[in-house]
């Protein structure tokens, strides 16, 4: 049962949102949390900092439901009380509801947190607390996913999170919209963004995309994909670790250990 705090931990953020947004990283949970979901006694899910409407977690629970667990319950948080008092309408499908929380996770013990557009909002030394913050209120063996994406979905970037902390990075882009992959660098998480500068790891993978991806020109008349393709092999091949995950490519993602790209204070 969650203990409730006083006052939740965070500020209110814009809470801009559109249906559909978060759908990569819904995906993506969906795949690389499904072991962990379906090992919980309790598959407890917080959409933390859902926005100005709670399509993102209906979406969530939505997803899950049909992928992992039909039991699969999400709880959506928001610090700001008119945005959960808004959401309680579509609080109707069973295992849907909607609370005032922040880091803290209202006292919930989830089994994952995806907490998406908030920390962007937020300097980059408050990171390092704000993950510890959540990461100590997961479920044992539960993981966070903690990242950022344009407004309507097309560029991503996310970071998963365990108790011990950080431990992928993954990259995402719609890749018939794709130009070229620096326009990820846009979309890093909090904690890569203002890294992504020379000398720092995060700005040699991004350069190093881009560089693969105009190599890769040629093979455009193929279709993005398979020069999205081409060009991740390409960086693999030259030592990035990037998972191998074909299926994952092939969505237009990239995940790498996080040691890969880590700053060097968290």
């Amino acid at each position: 049962m969650a203990t409730r705090r006083s006052r939740p931990l965070g500020v209110v953020t814009r809470g801009t949102t559109n249906p559909n947004r978060l759908r990569r990283v819904d995906n993506w949970v969906a795949e690389n949390c499904a072991d962990t979901l379906r090992a919980a006694p309790d598959p407890l899910v917080v959409d933390l900092g859902y926005g100005a409407t709670p399509v993102t977690a209906v979406e969530l629970r939505a997803r899950l439901a049909v992928r992992v667990r039909a039991d699969v319950r999400v709880v959506g948080l928001e610090i700001d009380p008119v945005r959960v008092a808004a959401a309680q309408p579509a609080a109707d499908p069973p295992g849907l509801t909607f609370a005032r929380g922040g880091f803290e996770l209202a006292g919930h013990r989830p089994t994952v947190v995806r907490a998406f557009n908030v920390l962007r909002q937020y300097d980059e030394s408050e990171v390092a607390d704000a993950w510890a913050t959540m990461r100590a209120g997961l479920a044992p063996g539960g993981l966070l996913v903690e990242g950022t994406c344009d407004e309507l979905g097309r560029l991503g970037g996310w970071i998963l999170l365990d108790a011990s902390g950080p431990r992928t990075l993954t990259l995402a882009a719609r890749l018939t919209t794709l130009e070229s992959p620096a326009e990820l660098a846009e979309r890093l998480p909090k904690a890569l963004i203002h890294r992504n500068v020379p000398g720092e790891p995060i700005h040699d993978l991004i350069r190093a995309l881009d560089d693969a991806w105009q190599a890769a020109a040629g093979y455009a008349t193929f279709g993005p994909r398979q020069r999205w393709l081409h060009a991740v092999s390409a960086i693999r091949a030259q030592g990035w670790p990037v998972l191998r995950r074909p299926r994952q490519w092939r969505e237009g993602q990239l995940t790498l250990p996080w040691p890969a790209v880590a700053r060097s204070d968290l």
